[in-house]
């Protein structure tokens, strides 16, 4: 999977969009105040939210290709994880993953900003 197809399936979810609010990169793509991928397409990275306990899982499953979130404080980091996109992880896993992250980020909004953020784009 490439960048053009993480960026493309990132924005048809429901609600999503892009901004870029530190510098060029990454482009996070959000939901609501939520960012639920931040995609670097320089480095052809995509760190995604995550269940600490899935994060891990993903981790072991694909060890270094799939590693902690990349630029997230330590507390943070099991609950990202930054994945390469060298081809290791297979496309079914990788929208897996984009699609645990999106609800995970949906979840963590309050029960009004969800359904402004799912409103915004009806």
């Amino acid at each position: 999977m490439n960048i053009q197809s993480i960026f493309n399936y990132c924005l048809a979810k429901h609600g999503a969009y892009f901004n870029n609010p530190f510098g060029a990169e990454p482009v996070c793509a959000r939901i609501g105040k939520r960012i639920f991928a931040e995609i670097y397409p320089s480095r052809a990275w995509v760190t995604l939210r995550c269940d600490p306990v899935y994060g891990l899982a993903m981790r072991e499953a694909y060890p270094g290709t799939v590693r902690r979130g990349y630029y997230c404080p330590p507390s943070q980091q099991p609950h990202h994880n930054t994945v390469t996109l060298d081809g290791t992880v297979p496309d079914d896993v990788l929208l897996q993953m984009i699609d645990h992250s999106y609800e995970s980020a949906l979840k963590s909004l309050t029960r009004a900003q969800r359904a402004d953020a799912l409103a915004s784009q009806e």
